[in-house]
């Protein structure tokens, strides 16, 4: 294992560059020799937190590991274009959920974009489009005339027509990542602009269109972190929902009314802060969840019943520690964190959509 180089992962408050590399090897600790990121050793492996925890390695500089991690995908991707929900330690022959969920899936996008701008190798991205191209082809399978995306297929290969707001918010920064890659490559994909575009129009005109999960975070902030709602559109939410969600010096409750912050959803709320603008409210959230950080190995528990003064449940998971990495990425400058996050080369698709253009 390298020696992690993590002096631009230093942010006062949060992390010394020798917590930051803690945390990397903590990361690398959990990962398998052949790529696989599960949770922690002995959990399951999803195929969306896979990505955000190899994000991380990329951001740390341990480009040959997250290149790992996106050949795990390429090599055990479906004929369909998609992956399963869970595989029990990564074990791809140990697939324990065979429903296929659409945000799990397109994120591949988001990852290859951003180990492309992290290492500028183009070898790695034209081995990679392959498996980005047919992940996108099957999600787009599942768009529903409104624009929204159906959250997943069963196990038998019945689409779900039912639509998550956080879900088709991180599938819209997916496609956004992924027209990227195309446009990269001198491969126009016009139907994945207009699918993009509606989809970003359902988002910011038709809550209806979506499942009701307005008591959960990501519901709140996953429209802004995804990129569908910016300006004063994204302030706006942010400001509504803030004291519904924000437990001051803890973190962002992960649903309301339930008194348990979470770091995952506290590190991508600072992610989404930092997008808009507002860095010292971003940084403010990561130093309230260093309560949650386990010196010993540089993960953080997934989360922390304040009312009871318990950490829950017992786990030190490998996305919360990405997560927080890929957000005080951000904040520090990583320039290829940034441009995925902030927007930077990232096309909108064919957004200018009225309303009296929609249903």
């Amino acid at each position: 294992m390298t020696t992690p180089r993590t002096e631009h992962l230093a942010l006062p408050g949060v992390l010394t560059a020798e917590q930051a590399a803690a945390t990397v090897r903590g990361i690398l600790a959990v990962q398998r020799q052949d790529g696989a990121i599960p949770w922690f050793r002995g959990h399951h492996l999803d195929p969306w937190d896979h990505v955000e925890a190899a994000m991380a390695l990329d951001a740390a500089g341990q480009h040959d590991a997250a290149e790992r991690a996106y050949t795990w995908l390429l090599r055990h991707q479906n004929e369909d274009g998609s992956w399963y929900a869970a595989y029990a330690d990564g074990d791809a022959d140990a697939i324990t959920d065979r429903g296929r969920e659409t945000n799990f899936v397109a994120y591949i996008a988001v990852g290859v974009w951003h180990h492309y701008l992290a290492t500028g190798d183009d070898t790695f991205l034209d081995r990679m489009w392959p498996a980005v191209y047919a992940a996108i082809e099957w999600v787009l399978r599942l768009q529903q005339p409104g624009g929204q995306i159906g959250w997943k297929r069963e196990d038998d290969g019945t689409p779900v027509p039912d639509a998550l707001l956080t879900g088709s918010s991180s599938i819209h920064h997916a496609l956004r990542c992924a027209l990227a890659i195309a446009e990269q490559r001198e491969e126009p994909q016009p139907d994945w602009e207009l699918a993009v575009g509606a989809l970003r129009h359902a988002i910011r005109r038709h809550p209806e269109r979506f499942l009701d999960k307005d008591r959960y975070s990501m519901d709140w902030y996953y429209p802004v972190l995804g990129g569908a709602l910016t300006g004063a559109e994204a302030k706006s939410r942010i400001e509504e929902g803030w004291d519904r969600f924000v437990v001051p010096g803890l973190g962002v409750r992960c649903v309301v009314p339930n008194p348990w912050v979470t770091g995952g959803e506290s590190a991508e709320l600072a992610l989404a802060l930092w997008a808009m603008g507002e860095s010292d409210r971003a940084l403010e959230i990561l130093q309230s969840i260093q309560h949650l950080r386990d010196p010993a190995t540089g993960l953080y528990w997934t989360g922390y019943v304040f009312e009871d003064g318990a950490v829950w449940p017992e786990e030190l998971t490998s996305w919360t520690a990405g997560s927080l990495l890929l957000a005080v990425a951000a904040l520090g400058g990583d320039e290829a964190t940034c441009a995925v996050f902030g927007g930077e080369r990232l096309p909108r698709g064919l957004d200018d959509i009225e309303e009296s253009d929609c249903c």
